[in-house]
């Protein structure tokens, strides 16, 4: 049996699939992210000073800057693939923080590397808290 489907006409299916383009499935903003990470969290605050000493700790051999450098806001390299790692920072990147999949996988990626365990949601809110207060240019 054959199928037709119809639609209303030439200007309704250039409406629909303009909205399927330009909402992904996965696009986020870090304010969404912190926002997410905030319910999950409870009702702790979130601390840029624990961010940037979680960012800075070393456990074991590593630490978030081995790979993403000291200072979030220039490129790194990873430390095995020699792999170029572009600038974390979102004031530096503005595409970081944006794809709600990437950041969920390399945040899992990342912290089982650095810490051999998945990052709390607070963990996760403190570090992205810490990396929105740089702004182009200065001191980390």
């Amino acid at each position: 049996m054959k199928r037709y489907f119809r639609f209303a006409g030439a200007g309704a299916t250039a409406t629909l699939l303009a909205a399927i383009v330009a909402s992904p499935a996965h696009s986020a903003a870090p304010a969404d992210l912190l926002q997410q990470w905030r319910v999950e969290a409870g009702a702790v605050p979130f601390s840029a000073a624990r961010g940037r000493q979680l960012f800075e700790s070393r456990v074991i051999d590593w630490s978030c800057a081995t790979c993403h450098t000291s200072d979030p806001r220039a490129g790194g390299r990873h430390t095995v693939t020699r792999k170029p790692i572009e600038p974390l920072a979102p004031s530096a990147n503005p595409a970081r923080f944006t794809d709600e999949a990437k950041v969920a996988k390399w945040m899992r990626r990342n912290c089982k590397d650095v810490l051999q365990r998945e990052c709390t949601p607070l963990e996760k809110g403190d570090v992205l808290t810490w990396l929105l207060t740089l702004k182009s240019g200065g001191q980390p």
